[in-house]
């Protein structure tokens, strides 16, 4: 398949060698199944969308970490429409674990005349972090010429007597927008500022108590959103957004299963829900 073997080639890329002796086997992994509901259709299969995601990983030689998974839709009777999308990460540490870098590759089975990248390089010691995305032609002889970068960031953190500052300058080349985020984490209290020249958010969370984390955000036109982190226990929590006129967001963990439901908000009404809920399963 196309994508195997341009995963093969970035692999052998981040190695820096030929193709060795054969890998150990890859340890078994337990795949997810995914449900979404879709328009608050609750009445019959026709709202449901269940996906099997299922991901596994091996080491290559010359310590290279190489995950890879694959999407199924299991709802649909047609073999061929049954793979959604495939993937795969190689992985390498470089100098004494000082230096990182990752390539991803991701196709969509129904649509493989594109393969998405992401590739990711950092550096411990001084804290920065580079993160681009991008695509290129699923094909060997186009492949490393036809690569087209759509979003470059660079992520630098600071400590501050025990304190820390991040920032972290984006751009989006497909829509010529630019950003920058900072950060400022002081012991309960973590403040996020997002400025861009059209817009600017500042969102300040507060941990009350051991359980509960409230975090208000305002943009520079006037809108607010209030989320409210509430954890359960073993590994269990709640997450509510309120955006006034918009919508109501909850996200709620309960060990393996994760729910996720949107409420619209037209005027004083609720309508059309959606619901997600997905959740690790063995076989």
């Amino acid at each position: 398949m196309k994508l195997i073997k341009l995963l093969s080639a970035a692999s052998l890329s981040i190695a820096g060698v030929s193709a060795g002796p054969s890998a150990p086997p890859a340890a078994s992994t337990r795949p997810q199944l995914s449900i979404t509901i879709r328009d608050g259709n609750f009445t019959d299969f026709d709202g449901l969308e269940p996906t099997i995601t299922w991901e596994n990983s091996q080491q290559l030689p010359n310590e290279v970490d190489f995950r890879y998974g694959i999407d199924l839709s299991a709802r649909t009777t047609n073999l061929a429409s049954l793979p959604r999308r495939i993937w795969g990460r190689a992985s390498r540490r470089f100098a004494a674990d000082r230096y990182s870098l990752s390539t991803r590759l991701d196709m969509d089975v129904q649509r493989m005349d594109r393969v998405d990248f992401q590739i990711d390089a950092a550096d411990e010691d001084n804290d920065l972090k580079l993160t681009m995305f991008g695509s290129a032609a699923a094909s060997l002889k186009r492949f490393a010429t036809s690569p087209r970068v759509s979003h470059v960031e660079f992520t630098k953190g600071f400590d501050n007597d025990g304190n820390r500052i991040t920032i972290n300058p984006r751009y989006n080349v497909n829509y010529d927008h630019m950003d920058v985020v900072m950060t400022y984490d002081a012991d309960d209290t973590l403040i996020t500022v997002t400025a861009s020249k059209d817009d600017q958010e500042v969102t300040i969370s507060q941990q009350l108590n051991d359980d509960n984390m409230l975090s208000p955000t305002i943009s520079r036109d006037g809108s607010l959103s209030l989320a409210w982190d509430r954890k359960l226990g073993d590994h269990n929590s709640v997450r509510t957004t309120l955006n006034p006129n918009r919508s109501v967001e909850v996200e709620w963990k309960d060990e393996a299963w994760t729910a996720n439901v949107n409420f619209p908000m037209e005027e004083d009404s609720m309508k059309g829900a959606t619901v997600h809920i997905k959740r690790d399963v063995r076989f």
